[in-house]
């Protein structure tokens, strides 16, 4: 976890990915890292692009924005379409399993999950985007777990807490099949 990570996690309105980045930036500013967390989506109230970006440096940072994207969920492929451009030579990507990767430049390593099929089994799919967090920082060890657990609990509603901690542990689960 010594790495400095330009995150963008990127889906559709509705689908957590603010909330996603919202946790991400919390759990890294309580590992010690400097943070700065930004987020963009479309007008629609749902369905529309949205994105979080996560800068997490060990190093004071001078730019609010991603330049080279080393880790990116894609939860869609309108946001891969739309944002895979960004990313750097030897990033991660985590996707489902559905999404079309072949325009992904070369170089970057693809991690194609269940994300959507796993999440329908919940109890509520909606916590497909804390199933993510999970199968993200597995496979790229971003932040500790236990100041992700912690994150994810400080900002969930309070009845839903052990439903988004089953995803989180669901999330690990599938990374760990993936590295």
């Amino acid at each position: 976890m010594n790495k400095n990570w330009e995150v963008i996690i990127s889906g559709s309105g509705g689908q957590g990915a603010i909330l996603a980045g919202i946790i991400l930036a919390e759990a890294a500013l309580a590992d010690g890292y400097n943070v700065i967390q930004t987020q963009s989506y479309g007008p629609e109230a749902r369905g529309g692009a949205s994105r979080a970006e996560v800068l997490i440096s060990s190093e004071a940072l001078a730019y609010p924005k991603v330049q080279n994207c080393n880790l990116m969920v894609a939860m869609t492929q309108e946001s891969l379409n739309k944002y895979g451009g960004m990313l750097a030579p030897g990033a991660i990507l985590v996707t489902d399993e559905e999404i079309d990767t072949s325009s992904v430049p070369d170089g970057v390593i693809v991690h194609k999950a269940p994300i959507f099929a796993t999440a329908a089994r919940l109890p509520r799919p909606m916590v497909a985007n804390i199933m993510v967090l999970g199968i993200m920082n597995t496979v790229a060890n971003v932040v500790s777990p236990e100041h992700l657990q912690a994150a994810i609990q400080a900002r969930v509603p309070a009845a839903t807490i052990q439903l988004n901690m089953e995803a989180l542990a669901k999330g690990i689960e599938i990374g760990q099949q993936l590295v």
